[in-house]
C-alpha cells in the first residue's frame, strides 16, 4: 500500500504542478501533455527500476538522457525547463521507498512550493525581456541604450547586440528593461 500511495501522491502533485501552476499561468497546450507524459513515464520506469537491483544510477541515468532529448527536440525557455524538471524529479520522488513515508510527499511538497513561488506572475512582474530589430545599424552602446529606453518607455537593464547589419541598417538587440515607474504611476492613479 505504501508504494500505491506514493504513486497517487505523484499524480495529485504533478496535476497541481501542470493544471494549477503552469497552464493557468502559460497556457501552453503542447507542455501539458509532455509533462504529464515524462510524468508518468518516469514514475514508471523508476517504479519497476526501484525493485530491481540496478537502483538510483540507472534512475538518474534516464533523467539526464530524458532530459537531453527532450531539450533538443523544441525551443523551450527557461521557465518552461523549470517545470519540466519539475515533472521529472516529481516522478522520479513517486516510487522512492529509502527513508520515512514523509520524505517523498514532503520533497514533492517542496518542488511544487517553489515553483509557485518562482514563476508567481507577481515576482518580478515589471521586468521584460525582448529581441527586438531596430531600423537603424547602432554601433555606438551608449546611443542604443538611450534610443531603446526611448522607444520602449522604460528602464534598459541590459541589451546584447545579436547582429549589426550595415547594408540593410538594421540592428537586432536582445533588452532587458523594466517599467517599475510606469508601473508604480499606474498605481498611484488608482
Amino acid at each position: 500500500m505504501h508504494r500505491l500511495a506514493l504513486f497517487a501522491i505523484d499524480l495529485v502533485a504533478v496535476s497541481i504542478l501542470v493544471f494549477g501552476l503552469y497552464f493557468p499561468r502559460h497556457r501552453r497546450r503542447d507542455l501539458v501533455v509532455a509533462y504529464l507524459g515524462v510524468n508518468v513515464g518516469v514514475l514508471a520506469v523508476t517504479g519497476a527500476l526501484s525493485e530491481s537491483t540496478v537502483g538510483a544510477g540507472l534512475g538518474l541515468g534516464l533523467f539526464g538522457v530524458l532530459s537531453i532529448i527532450r531539450l533538443r527536440s523544441t525551443e523551450v525557455d527557461q521557465r518552461e525547463v523549470a517545470y519540466y524538471f519539475s515533472a521529472l524529479a516529481l516522478g522520479i520522488l513517486g516510487p522512492l521507498n529509502s527513508g520515512p513515508f514523509w520524505l517523498s510527499p514532503a520533497l514533492m511538497s517542496l518542488i511544487l512550493t517553489v515553483m509557485y513561488f518562482g514563476d508567481h506572475p507577481k515576482l518580478f512582474r515589471t521586468y521584460r525581456r525582448q529581441t527586438l530589430v531596430l531600423d537603424s545599424a547602432i554601433t555606438d552602446h551608449v546611443a542604443l541604450i538611450a534610443q531603446l529606453e526611448q522607444l520602449l518607455g522604460a528602464r534598459v537593464h541590459s541589451a546584447v547586440v545579436e547582429r549589426v547589419d550595415l547594408v540593410n541598417e538594421t540592428t537586432i538587440v536582445d533588452v532587458r528593461y523594466s517599467h517599475a515607474s510606469r508601473d508604480r504611476a499606474v498605481v498611484a492613479a488608482r
